[in-house]
């Protein structure tokens, strides 16, 4: 086993696995830059570094500060977490250059599922069933005519080396075609470095499924069931559940025998998730995300498989604890996204000092946190607050289970996205499980988010109701501080 590990990540996703580390008695390390330091993951690793100013660029994107601190620390291995660092292949041969374990894929993996193009001619080849469309290229605005054409609109272009909902966008007609290609040609080149672009068919209004996958270095390969993660806007998740309600049990064993066989074909180990769009019965391997979800929790909750310390025992070159007969999901489990941001501008990002923090409790609650009353959030990274998760015997009884915990959640002096959640909880198609990834704009969620956030202000602005809610705050902060309330 690994005896430290260096977290190349920050916020809650760091002190995630660094519980996972000190589980096994692994010591941990912590870089952060200075926007963090005061941070909750600062103050729980064993060891810390600082690695320049706020800018990720001059910080957690800066691969020689972190592995300069993996060495000066003596830390043999390093996990990026998501984000940042989670998918360069480059950090990863630098880490194996300087003989520190890269607690994720082997490079090989990262580079052909970091190419979509190249993972795409490696799924059709192992018989992995694909989106329509291409893979070559696209050499200039005619070429992606006559492509288009043969596709059939509305097309996708798509950045080859995207991901994180960057560097796609959808084109209807071949008027579009040409601005279309060249605004997502320059978004490629200045987010990834390539700006190579190819074609998909656009299936409108899918359902968007992944599965859970990981392996060991021995050739042992699973999968841990799917998540949906059709609740987005501009592509990125919002909500995520699991199961789907969208599959029946055939087809979800069929697709899970597809994830498997996506990721043997990549010649893949550690944790990863395989990315399927689904509709009317129908399944497309859409990409690999090669790294630790955001949403893995749901599957934690619900498996019983905790993800971080089986990368961990891969990384250490173990065996999994488990096998595919091993794995037998139970009850229902969801995932809220809490976000700074303001509900009232069209959500934009809304860092902030804490004023106030107190998170949900009881039966069936995890909350992934990196926050307390008066931390500031800083404006350079993701606007993540928290992931809200809750588990029940089934999908209603969760459901309810949200509700109660959102209801609870207090935080004071940070515009966040809680009243979003509520909303999405008490909508029919939500409740009923006939959503798909149209599901904001097709019911006009955001309007009635704003709605409901002007009517609960009035409703809350007497004297009576704060003192009440003031109460019900005091309840749950000593609940969490395991005080007795007599």
């Amino acid at each position: 086993m690994l005896n430290k590990v260096l977290i190349a990540n920050r916020g809650e996703i760091a002190i995630r696995i660094m519980r996972a580390c000190k589980e096994f008695g692994i010591a941990t390390v912590a870089v952060y830059s200075d926007a963090d330091q005061h941070a909750l993951f600062v103050k729980y690793a064993d060891e810390k570094y600082n690695i320049g100013p706020g800018p990720a660029s001059q910080s957690y994107l800066n691969k020689q500060k972190i592995i300069d601190a993996a060495l000066k620390s003596g830390a043999e291995g390093i996990h990026p977490g998501y984000g940042f660092m989670a998918e360069n292949s480059e950090f990863a041969e630098m880490c194996k250059k300087n003989k520190i374990e890269f607690i994720g894929p082997p490079v090989s993996a990262m580079k052909l599922m970091g190419s979509k193009i190249a993972s795409k001619k490696s799924m059709i080849k192992a018989g992995v069933i694909v989106v329509p469309g291409v893979t070559e290229a696209i050499a200039d605005h005619e070429q992606a005519k006559d492509i288009a054409h043969e596709v059939g609109y509305p097309v996708m272009l798509k950045a080859s080396a995207g991901g994180g909902g960057i560097g796609i966008q959808q084109v209807d007609d071949e008027q579009q075609m040409e601005k279309a290609l060249s605004t997502v040609r320059q978004l490629a080149k200045n987010s990834f470095g390539d700006d190579s672009v190819f074609i998909e068919k656009f299936i409108e209004n899918p359902r968007h499924i992944e599965f859970q996958v990981i392996g060991d270095k021995k050739g042992h390969l699973i999968h841990c069931f799917e998540r949906e993660c059709s609740v987005q806007r501009r592509h990125q998740k919002l909500i995520e559940e699991t199961p789907s309600c969208a599959l029946t049990p055939e087809l979800r064993k069929e697709i899970g025998t597809q994830a498997v066989l996506a990721a043997k074909t990549a010649g893949y180990y550690n944790a990863g998730t395989c990315e399927f769009m689904f509709k009317d019965g129908k399944y497309y391997f859409l990409e690999m995300n090669t790294r630790l979800q955001v949403e893995h929790p749901i599957t934690e909750v619900t498996t019983g498989v905790d993800l971080a310390r089986e990368q961990l025992r891969v990384a250490s070159g173990l065996e999994l604890e488990y096998e595919q007969k091993d794995i037998h999901p139970r009850g229902h489990a969801i995932e809220c996204r809490i976000n700074a941001e303001d509900p009232l501008n069209n959500f934009m990002p809304a860092p902030a000092k804490i004023i106030r923090y107190a998170e949900p409790s009881g039966p069936g609650i995890r909350i992934d946190s990196g926050v307390y009353p008066g931390f500031t959030i800083p404006p350079f990274y993701d606007s993540m607050i928290a992931k809200l998760i809750v588990w029940g015997e089934d999908r209603p009884r969760a459901i309810e289970r949200m509700k109660r915990a959102l209801w609870e959640f207090q935080i004071g002096g940070v515009r966040n996205n809680i009243p979003f959640h509520q909303v999405v909880m008490n909508n029919p198609q939500w409740r009923a499980g006939t959503y798909d990834t149209s599901f904001i704009p097709r019911y006009n969620i955001l309007d009635q988010v704003v709605k409901y956030v002007q009517e609960t202000k009035a409703q809350s602005s007497g004297p009576k109701t704060a003192a009440a809610m003031a109460a019900v705050q005091a309840v749950i902060i000593a609940s969490n501080s395991g005080q007795q309330q007599k």
